[in-house]
């Protein structure tokens, strides 16, 4: 997982397991936690990029929202596949065998697409509170082509901030040890003495606390602007259009509240574990390991969440699924059909 301070201390105890297994734990959590991961693995896949298909497809689905979703959603796929590397590594900590390229990759990969979820969600919800109180302002200013702008800023901006863990990790091994055997992809000692173990975790923390407290302020002013607009309506135009807002910022308003309480632990364990030297080794394992799966229940959740609470969505993958069926059958019907013909053909031969 985009984990710098919870992997960095599945290591520090590293001294406790040395001449124990090479994996973290024992064999009846790790059955059940492989089981749980394998599921959210294919959720998440399968789910987001269902969720990018339909909005890429489907005409109606092109909206400025869904950009941003589909977006998303590509972000959360990305994360989706760091979930192998995480699920190895709890089962076989060391030797690690992929070599130094993909654990750096794996790490920047991850972060990178956290930090970008998390933009994604603070500047949808500016846009939502933009079209919502200042809506003739909006209908000019919030145009696709910017929409595709802010999104592009957004991904360039989380690679760049998350470049740092591409020299804060790679694989090494202890001193006096064999490294063939006692290989981990883990963060570089001598860099994480310089702080930059340190800074990268507040940056990770600035990126989720502040987001948090922007989005409590946008959804407090939202509601207030929608309760007192709520006498003022005038024409069917008017109530459709506040009945859209509503149902678009209460589906939003679960997605955020879905994004803290999975990635919550994940961030606190990160605080705590920079700030205290002595923690209990059990304690701190069996809390990485249920932050681990609520990080990526949230890479997963939001396409269940989606098909919940929107009927258009449920709508188009109902689509999206019947086509496949369409087009299964009717494969199925030319491959019967080839296949008769050549028994036909044989059968005059």
């Amino acid at each position: 997982m985009g984990s710098i301070t919870n992997d960095s201390h599945f290591i520090n105890d590293t001294d406790y397991y040395e001449e124990q297994s090479s994996s973290l734990f024992d064999i009846h959590i790790l059955v059940p936690v492989t089981i749980i991961s394998i599921i959210l693995f294919f959720l998440g896949v399968t789910g987001n990029v269902i969720t990018i298909l339909i909005f890429k497809q489907r005409r109606e689905m092109r909206t400025t929202v869904n950009m941003y979703l589909s977006s998303m959603a590509l972000s959360d796929i990305l994360i989706c596949l760091g979930l192998p590397s995480d699920l190895y590594r709890i089962w076989k900590y060391r030797p690690y065998i992929f070599g130094d390229f993909l654990c750096k990759f794996v790490f920047y990969l991850s972060e990178t697409c956290t930090y970008c979820t998390i933009l994604h969600i603070t500047a949808l919800s500016v846009e939502r509170y933009f079209a919502i109180c200042f809506p003739l302002k909006a209908r000019t200013t919030i145009t696709k082509c910017r929409v595709r702008g802010i999104i592009l800023g957004l991904w360039v901006w989380s690679l760049l901030t998350a470049s740092p863990i591409l020299f804060l990790f790679g694989v090494e091994h202890r001193n006096g040890s064999l490294p063939d055997e006692t290989r981990e992809c883990k963060y570089i000692e001598h860099l994480a003495r310089t702080g930059l173990l340190e800074t990268m975790t507040w940056v990770s923390t600035i990126y989720f606390f502040l987001p948090i407290l922007c989005l409590t302020l946008l959804y407090g002013l939202i509601c207030r602007k929608l309760w007192s607009s709520r006498h003022n309506l005038r024409g069917p135009q008017a109530a459709s259009r506040e009945k859209y807002h509503k149902q678009t910022i209460k589906m939003l308003a679960v997605v955020v509240l879905a994004f803290v309480l999975c990635w919550l632990p994940f961030h606190i364990g990160r605080i705590l574990f920079a700030q205290t030297e002595i923690i209990l080794y059990d304690v701190t394992q069996y809390f990485n390991l249920i932050s681990m799966i609520l990080f990526y229940l949230g890479a997963s959740i939001n396409p269940i969440l989606y098909n919940v609470m929107s009927q258009k969505y449920r709508q188009a993958v109902s689509k999206i699924l019947n086509y496949g069926q369409v087009w299964h059958s009717r494969s199925l019907t030319r491959s019967e059909k080839t296949s008769l013909e050549g028994t036909e053909v044989s059968s005059f031969m």
